[in-house]
């Protein structure tokens, strides 16, 4: 009888194109990955941001510059003043300079799990333990998916605190131009903000809010039913129903990831198209258009990044889904073909 290490049985034998897919079975390696990952993505925030601020313009309107990051700094409320005018462009470089700090330390702590780390997490009892998995423990699953939605849920309310208690939003609606305002009163009557899944509010539903009290207000209920969701989540172990209608493995955790993303991508892409009270026109451009004199506005940048982006996690959605049902149903496809279970001798 012959045996395999460690390395060849759980790294599976797939191109270099296959990116993270070679280290579905290796928890640490993994986790190096997905925290070099979010390195990136804090370090392009960061970078982009002082880039933006380099080529800024302040006698020009940011819409007409191109610019995807600033115009969303200014919406917070942040460097801006009546009329959405730039008073103070310091917090921005502020902004920038601490999301290239922080994309240092996830880059080291990256490269770190990546190249000197555990292959595989054990899960046991200790600290690393806990962050120990495996892909078919359901249990262990649900903990993560809470875990992310408590996450998303202090985002959410973060969000209220820069609303309520932290120098407020800029509402376009202030005055006769806009102005940046405390919203001291957001809206908590259930109703009304569940009202906007519903063409209550016209064919538009959640783009057509028109307030940010009832903005605020959506982020309290979204972040309450994240945490809330979490903690059940946590708590509690899968339906008897989804075990069987749900594939369980790290593809189909893939595919149902990129769904998610593929469906926000959309819906977000349609928001700033048609909306102006969450994406300013004094910082976005002119609602449904996406260009002016000067070329791609803010609005028509994002918008279209967004929806180019959707389509492309759905491609990869439906690409990762049969995969991951194939697989399941015993597909083999490095071989092309079913996988037969093998014929036990058992004598007479």
């Amino acid at each position: 009888m012959t045996t395999t290490s460690l390395n060849s049985t759980l790294v599976p034998e797939t191109g270099w194109w296959s990116g993270n897919a070679r280290l579905v079975n290796l928890s640490g390696k993994l986790l190096g990955a997905h925290v070099a990952h979010a390195g990136l993505i804090v370090l392009w925030a960061g970078g982009m941001t002082l880039f933006e601020l380099s080529h800024f313009n302040p006698n020009q309107p940011m819409y007409e510059q191109g610019l995807i990051l600033l115009p969303h700094l200014a919406t917070l409320g942040i460097g801006v003043g009546k009329g959405g005018a730039v008073v103070d462009t310091y917090p921005y470089f502020v902004i920038g300079v601490i999301h290239l700090i922080s994309s240092a330390v996830l880059g080291a702590g990256g490269l770190f799990h990546s190249l000197m780390g555990q292959e595989v997490l054990s899960q046991n009892s200790s600290f690393s333990g806990f962050f120990g998995y495996d892909w078919k423990d359901l249990g262990k699953m649900t903990t993560i998916l809470g875990i992310h939605l408590i996450l998303l849920g202090v985002g959410a309310w973060l969000l209220v605190a820069k609303a309520m208690f932290w120098g407020g939003l800029f509402d376009p609606w202030t005055g006769s131009v806009g102005d940046v305002r405390v919203i001291a009163n957001p809206t908590l009557n259930p109703i009304r903000i569940f009202s906007y899944l519903f063409p209550t509010h016209g064919a538009a539903g959640m783009a057509a809010v028109d307030n940010l009290e009832d903005v605020v207000g959506g982020h309290i209920w979204v972040g309450l039913m994240c945490i809330g969701g979490g903690i059940w989540h946590i708590n509690s172990s899968p339906f008897a129903w989804t075990k069987n209608i749900l594939v369980w493995s790290g593809e189909a955790y893939l595919s149902y990831s990129l769904a998610a993303l593929s469906y926000m991508g959309f819906l977000a892409g349609y928001f700033v198209s048609v909306n102006n009270t969450v994406y300013p026109e004094v910082f976005y451009g002119p609602v449904g258009v996406i260009e002016t004199v000067a070329g791609v506005s803010s609005r028509g940048w994002l918008a279209t990044f967004h929806f180019v982006f959707a389509a492309l996690f759905l491609v990869g959605h439906i690409w990762h889904a049969i995969r991951a049902r194939l697989s399941d149903s015993g597909f083999d496809f490095r071989n092309g073909d079913m996988v037969q279970a093998p014929m036990i001798y058992q004598p007479r």
